[in-house]
């Protein structure tokens, strides 16, 4: 029995990966370098990955792309999530990275006892990163949702995701971090809350920043445990993580999302949505079907 098991999980991540990857032939990468007049002309590379089809579409007018901000982990490149952008630029959205630090920037000094270990220059330095980006962006591509993101960060980056969530609470559709330590979650329900949490020896998140399973379900958080390591949410993580994560986020963006489809590919196969070998910690609880609000 434990042999079929097995064999079922190995087919069921195979499916996902040839999913993932014949999507992946669909979707358009570009890295566009900005640089920002208010701070000293500062660099902020992002890059964008969306669906071809998607993007002539905006461009034609016809639709609003949804948009997704993907924050790296401290010292990390923005380039390094590609396994993430694509699940959202296959679902149909405008996936941008912005990179927020660059090597001429003062090391990171922390200092245990202040707030968020005294990592919050490089947080406020990020969010600022991201509101450039997005401006910069509406001139590029004016036919995208830019007054309600989906933020997602790994690491500092989901510390950055959950801190500009934090403060322009009206600007976010919903968030999703993996491994965030140190900026507590929100609880106050307004939007939709994914994380990934790894079992990691060495980073452990700081008292307070992750709530229990009673706040969990009240604000409609749901909390992932991997089982996998810190370092291992990112592209040069291993296959196994990387595709649990992937059908995990989907399954997520199909319980979130109405009007965003991933991308039709005829030799794709169908889509799994079990989350594989990661175990769901908290589940979200589904709307009442006599609800017709919208979803945040």
């Amino acid at each position: 029995m434990k042999r079929g098991i097995a064999v079922l999980v190995s087919l069921s991540a195979l499916v996902v990966v040839a999913y993932f990857t014949a999507s992946n032939l669909a979707i358009r990468h570009e890295t566009i370098a900005f640089h920002d007049p208010e701070r000293d002309n500062r660099l902020v590379a992002v890059d964008i990955a969306v669906r071809w089809d998607k993007e002539m579409q905006a461009d034609a007018g016809l639709i609003k792309l949804p948009v997704a901000v993907l924050n790296h982990g401290n010292t990390v490149k923005h380039t390094e999530y590609s396994f993430l952008a694509n699940v959202f630029a296959a679902r149909g959205y405008l996936s941008i990275s912005p990179q927020h630090d660059l090597p001429t920037d003062p090391p990171m000094v922390t200092k245990p006892g202040e707030l968020y270990v005294g990592r919050l220059p490089q947080i406020q330095r990020g969010v600022a990163n991201i509101k450039f980006a997005v401006e910069e962006m509406r001139k590029i591509q004016p036919h995208a949702d830019y007054d309600k993101l989906t933020m997602v960060g790994h690491s500092m980056g989901g510390d950055i995701s959950m801190y500009f969530a934090k403060q322009y609470p009206e600007e976010i559709k919903k968030v999703v971090t993996l491994d965030n330590l140190r900026v507590p979650f929100l609880t106050e329900g307004k939007f939709k809350i994914l994380s990934f949490r790894s079992k990691d020896n060495v980073f452990k998140p700081d008292p307070g920043v992750v709530p229990d399973a009673e706040e969990c379900e009240k604000a409609g958080i749901t909390v992932v445990d991997t089982g996998y390591q810190h370092n291992d949410m990112r592209d040069t993580g291993p296959d196994a993580a990387k595709t649990s994560i992937q059908s995990m986020l989907d399954k997520f963006l199909v319980d979130t999302d109405s009007d965003v489809a991933p991308v039709d590919t005829r030799n794709a196969p169908p889509k799994i949505l079990d989350p594989g070998p990661v175990s769901l910690y908290v589940p979200v609880p589904k709307a009442p079907k006599a609800s017709f609000a919208a979803t945040n």
